[in-house]
């Protein structure tokens, strides 16, 4: 990390966490890379990120909250002109929100992939695939998880909301290290109906279908709220919460009469409507990112009724960049692409007995940095066999430690990218390499390609050695 970065705020959390991974004092601060000009700087009430807190032996509790297909700025926090999200917007008051965080890939279930392995999406077969749409793929339930190497240091575990890993009969949550599973097993479902792609039925409780027509999104935040506010016997919990809002169809809750239209096409035979091309806007899609925001905030509202608020490590984010009526600016391209606005993502920290709230920074992180950070704030280790490809951040959040300067790696099939300090490398569908500065072109527009040929080189032999490690695409 280099002299002329941005320093930020230190909260210094001492003293043991759980297991013997963790009996390191833990604390908190750091300098971090500034992000490009448009996104470095503290919002209203805000500042820099540096820190310091108290000391405490209890591992935390970890809620992880996934929104889908949620856009970089489509929080009021983040820049949205017109959407309103007072509930996230306090989490972030409460805790760290950050400028220069990415998904794992462009796409949903490569990025599931890489926040339940902490690995590449292309370290597993599964994770090959730019969705999952049928059940030839999934995550093996042999490789350790997130929630398997939780569950073995004595959490609890749960999975609530889109799984989108695979399907029955060989892959599911419960095969892979969640204890509980309520959801959907694909990448998309009609809010009312639970009719999935295929035109399949697609609510299970474990692996089992469970009934309830309902809108989604009310089902499993009562469910949600319903786990967080349990007494769970002393022990400490694991809560994968992954919506589906606002991922299409555009159904906003109430909207029964476009449910029944979708539901008339899927049961006609019509394979695309669930994508609903004909469908949606922008307001709709403001009453979707709205919802998604107040149902987080019933969640948290039950955990702090429970008691158990102060020793919750809470993180939000999304599981790629925005889509069809996601507000992206300033950032090019949305989901499925390699582009700022295909894989940076809203990511919101909280944990108040150990980190300072109002804070903002401009480090890079990716989905595989979560699943680090929580194993070793939860006293465990990744599996010898299966090295993680995402960096703790619990040294930079908890200790006051410099993150070591590193390279962001993504591929999708047709683009690739690499982020290493503000420098981007990327090739997308044109096959041309091209290099920008996201610290002063966050739009990528201006390419430093020609300018720039060595650091060129460099970014693109260290993206091609990456790439030899991983598993090619099938023919």
């Amino acid at each position: 990390m280099s002299r002329d970065e941005s320093t930020l705020s230190r909260r210094a959390f001492g003293g043991a966490v759980g297991a013997s991974a963790a009996a390191a004092a833990l604390g908190l601060g750091a300098a971090a890379p500034a992000g490009a000009a448009e996104a470095r700087h503290a919002g209203p009430g805000e500042r820099e990120f540096r820190a310091v807190r108290g000391r405490s032996s209890r591992r935390p509790n970890i809620l992880f909250i996934l929104g889908d297909d949620l856009g970089w700025a489509d929080l009021s926090s983040y820049g949205s002109p017109h959407i309103e999200t007072p509930n996230l917007d306090r989490l972030a008051r409460q805790g760290v929100r950050f400028t220069d965080a990415y998904s794992g890939s462009a796409t949903c279930s490569p990025t599931r992939f890489s926040l339940y392995t902490g690995r590449y999406p292309a370290r597993t077969q599964g994770g090959l695939a730019e969705p999952i749409a049928d059940r030839s793929a999934g995550l093996e339930p042999t490789h350790p998880t997130l929630a398997s190497l939780l569950k073995a240091a004595g959490y609890s575990t749960a999975l609530i909301g889109k799984w989108h890993a695979g399907y029955l009969p060989h892959y599911s949550p419960v095969k892979s290290g969640w204890e509980e599973f309520f959801g959907n097993f694909g990448g998309a479902l009609e809010y009312y109906s639970k009719l999935g792609l295929g035109g399949e039925y697609d609510l299970y409780e474990g692996d089992a279908e469970y009934k309830d027509l309902r809108y989604y999104t009310r089902i499993i935040t009562e469910r949600a709220a319903e786990y967080v506010s349990r007494g769970h016997h002393g022990a400490p919990w694991l809560l994968n919460l992954n919506f589906t809002t606002p991922h299409w169809p555009w159904i906003a809750d109430g909207d029964t009469q476009e449910s029944a239209e979708i539901v008339r096409r899927i049961k006609a035979g019509d394979r695309q409507a669930l994508w609903h091309q004909d469908g949606g806007s922008v307001g709709k899609y403001k009453q979707m990112v709205e919802d998604l925001d107040r149902s987080v905030g019933e969640v948290l509202k039950a955990l702090k009724r429970s008691g158990q608020e102060d020793d919750t490590l809470v993180v939000f984010s999304s599981d790629n960049g925005g889509e069809r009526f996601s507000y992206n600016w300033p950032l090019s391209g949305n989901k499925a692409s390699l582009q700022e606005g295909g894989i940076r993502v809203p990511a919101i920290v909280r944990w108040p007995r150990r980190l300072d709230g109002g804070q903002v920074s401009h480090v890079p992180v990716f989905s595989p940095d979560w699943t680090a950070t929580l194993l070793e704030l939860a006293g465990t280790r990744p599996h010898p066999d299966y090295p993680l490809d995402g960096v703790s951040l619990a040294g930079y959040l908890l200790r006051g430690e410099e993150l070591a300067e590193r390279d962001l790696f993504w591929r999708v099939r047709g683009e690739r990218a690499l982020r290493r300090g503000n420098w981007k490398y990327y090739r997308g569908t044109s096959g041309r390499d091209q290099l920008f500065d996201l610290a002063g072109d966050l739009r990528e527009q201006a390419d430093r390609a020609a300018a720039e040929p060595a650091r060129l080189a460099r970014l693109r032999a260290a993206w091609e050695k990456t790439d030899a490690g991983l598993l090619p695409y099938p023919a």
